[in-house]
């Protein structure tokens, strides 16, 4: 039997020292993914347990595999972590002593046929959680090209959003937009050509992103998800936050800063070495920030 490789989780030794996790706790893991930080969270302490949260089924799947050995130590429910208020309820738990939320797209999702790369043809979907009906489909086939712009303005901050609005509304009334790749190369055709070409970041990239928050209510979840999780930390508890791009910083950042009975222990966000980018390129622009809740 094949081996199953796991891609390393960005930030681990930052993200496991300022949850503390090697006293003896409680923690949540609001975004489980392949498992890696939670695998770090009950190694860092034999008496440490997690409750793993993820939307997406098939991310379970795998994160069970690898964190089987384990046993009773960890409780995963398939559920948004906006519900950790119902996740808590249901596990009997009151208090926890740290949340990790790591904001980022998994190497999973982008090597999954889902449609959240620009690089490969896959079909157009997008969805996290696949129980949910609305996908990047539905979004760049139905939506009006005002709603288009304003999304891909919002969430991808593209300059060029209501020209990319306006073709993709021409085209579909040609034949539906399908693929990833249709969808790039539309995008490719409308930006200035002396703006990407030669470099490694593809043009597109702004648009995907901004269809794929849409889709999963991605600012919706934190700005729900986080607010719920500090109702439940304990005293002298943490919640630790990976970002990846700035809008998710900023949020997070303004979200931190309403909370009340918490002090934040990261003046500046947190970033990965020289050492993890030439490791995983990936992680280069991870941003961590903790906030701390004070004790009365």
């Amino acid at each position: 039997m094949e081996k199953e490789i796991y891609h390393p989780p960005v930030l681990l030794k930052e993200s496991i020292e300022l949850l503390k996790a090697k006293d003896a706790r409680i923690f949540v893991d609001a975004t489980l993914g392949g498992g890696g930080h939670t695998e770090a969270i009950l190694e860092a302490n034999p008496e440490n347990r997690v409750i793993a949260i993820d939307r997406d089924e098939e991310a379970i799947e795998r994160a069970m595999k690898r964190l089987e050995r384990f046993g009773d130590r960890i409780s995963i429910y398939h559920a948004n972590f906006s519900q950790i208020g119902e996740v808590l309820e249901a596990e009997g738990i009151k208090e926890v002593n740290g949340v990790l939320f790591d904001l980022g797209v998994s190497h999973f999702h982008l090597r999954g046929n889902r449609g959240f790369t620009v690089w490969e043809e896959q079909p157009l979907d997008m969805r996290m959680d696949r129980r949910q009906k609305l996908t990047a489909r539905d979004v760049v086939n139905k939506l009006s090209e005002k709603e288009l712009a304003d999304i891909i303005f919002k969430y991808g901050e593209e300059k060029f959003a209501r020209k990319i609005a306006r073709e993709i509304v021409r085209r579909r009334k040609i034949k539906p937009i399908e693929t990833t790749l249709e969808l790039a190369k539309i995008v490719e055709e409308v930006i200035p050509k002396k703006l990407w070409a030669g470099r490694k970041k593809h043009p597109a990239i702004k648009t995907f992103q901004a269809i794929r928050i849409f889709v999963n209510r991605e600012f919706q979840e934190i700005e729900e998800g986080i607010p719920e999780a500090a109702n439940h930390v304990a005293c002298s508890g943490r919640i630790v936050v990976i970002t990846f791009h700035s809008l998710e910083d900023r949020l997070v950042k303004n979200i931190f800063r309403n909370l009340e009975g918490f002090k934040v222990i990261t003046k500046k966000p947190v970033e990965p070495t020289e050492e993890e980018i030439k490791k995983n390129p990936a992680s280069r622009s991870a941003k961590l920030r903790a906030i701390e809740r004070v004790c009365e």
